[in-house]
């Protein structure tokens, strides 16, 4: 795997699965085949190896990990280091350098914490294992996080009303409707935003697929590849058309012909119709946002602080803040591994439920 950006052009990090590690792996699971046993490895098994490998992480973490491998490299070639294998001690200067903002833009903790995980994959993929418990690296990331840790910065909920003034902003048009049909399948689904943009039509018709949809007639059935493994996830119909996300569902994929592949597409810039290509998950974010601003949510705030408050996220915590049903429901339908987490997203349901002060006698 060649690591991309401003790294020693001499290093390349070997794909785990190249074709001599394919070659090693059959070596260590039949003992009987000495190291000098050399089998020959067919092209095509290989691709379907590395395709597998491939898809061990997510396209949005491989590349977040590229950039700050190559970070790290840029930043040890200028200070005369060995990025290819480097020290505990090495490591535990950079992740210092990044929460101080010595020579590097002072990251948050939790991007340190990706940059050291990071730089261990790259170097447990190249043969070099960093040793990540060395107290050079364990006690400098202790000091960051007690010194710089902050509360997660939470996305505000969005409730129903609020979905429902952020559709009544968008267009008419193909984009319009594709648009609406995002924010309701969203909402009402509790979905991520690489949830939302990786529903396809139907089981097995694109390789980068995520999930698939299925409308029966009480709503929409949506099989969905998540965190926690697969789970089906239920859209009932709603109490009217202007707010229904099946219905609205139906005339995206109808007026857009849409009926096999990707469920959510890009518009074509030419001609103005719809392209073949998967949506990026990004322009859920973008759309919750500039819809938000446009319905005039949180309009008691000055508009860059409302800017920073809406994403992709808002959709799933305003489903779990706004759905007055039984915590189980609400968990199973986000696909969370544990109540607690479910009860995180119980944002604005939860505040002052019960007031501690009045009941303690003040």
């Amino acid at each position: 795997m060649a690591i991309s950006g401003d790294s020693d052009p001499k290093f390349i990090a070997p794909d785990p699965a190249d074709d001599e590690s394919v070659s090693a792996l059959v070596v260590s699971a039949r003992p009987e085949l000495s190291a000098e046993t050399t089998w020959p490895v067919p092209s095509r098994l290989a691709a379907t190896a590395r395709d597998y490998a491939a898809a061990r992480s997510s396209s949005n973490t491989r590349k977040a990990y590229q950039s700050d491998w190559a970070l790290f490299a840029r930043w040890c070639r200028r200070r005369g280091f060995d990025a290819r294998e480097p020290s505990p001690e090495v490591v535990g200067l950079f992740l210092a350098a990044s929460a101080a903002g010595e020579g590097l833009v002072k990251a948050a903790v939790s991007t340190i914490e990706r940059r050291l995980a990071a730089i261990t994959t790259t170097c447990s993929s190249a043969g070099t294992p960093l040793p990540r418990q060395d107290r050079h690296i364990t006690d400098v990331m202790a000091g960051i996080r007690r010194r710089h840790a902050r509360p997660p910065r939470q996305k505000e909920a969005l409730l129903a009303e609020d979905i429902l003034a952020m559709i009544a902003t968008l267009p008419n048009d193909l984009r319009g409707l594709r648009d609406r049909a995002i924010l309701l399948v969203g909402f009402a689904g509790g979905l991520r935003r690489s949830e939302i943009t990786g529903l396809d039509c139907g089981p097995d018709q694109t390789t980068d697929s995520g999930g698939w949809i299925e409308i029966v007639k009480d709503g929409a059935l949506l099989g969905i590849r998540g965190k926690t493994g697969w789970r089906q996830v239920e859209i009932g119909r709603g109490s009217s058309e202007r707010s229904c996300p099946v219905h609205a569902l139906e005339t995206w994929l109808k007026l857009g012909r849409v009926a096999h592949g990707p469920v959510f597409r890009r518009m074509a810039t030419k001609n103005g119709g719809i392209s073949p290509d998967r949506l990026g998950d990004k322009h859920v974010a973008r759309l919750v946002k500039q819809t938000a601003l446009k319905a005039g949510i949180r309009s008691d705030l000055p508009e860059k602080e409302r800017a920073a408050l809406f994403g992709g996220h808002s959709l799933r915590a305003g489903l779990a803040s706004s759905a007055g049903i039984d915590e189980a429901h609400v968990q199973r339908q986000l696909g969370h591994a544990s109540a607690e987490m479910t009860r995180r997203y119980q944002r604005r349901r939860e505040r002052f439920r019960v007031n501690l002060t009045k009941a303690a006698g003040l």
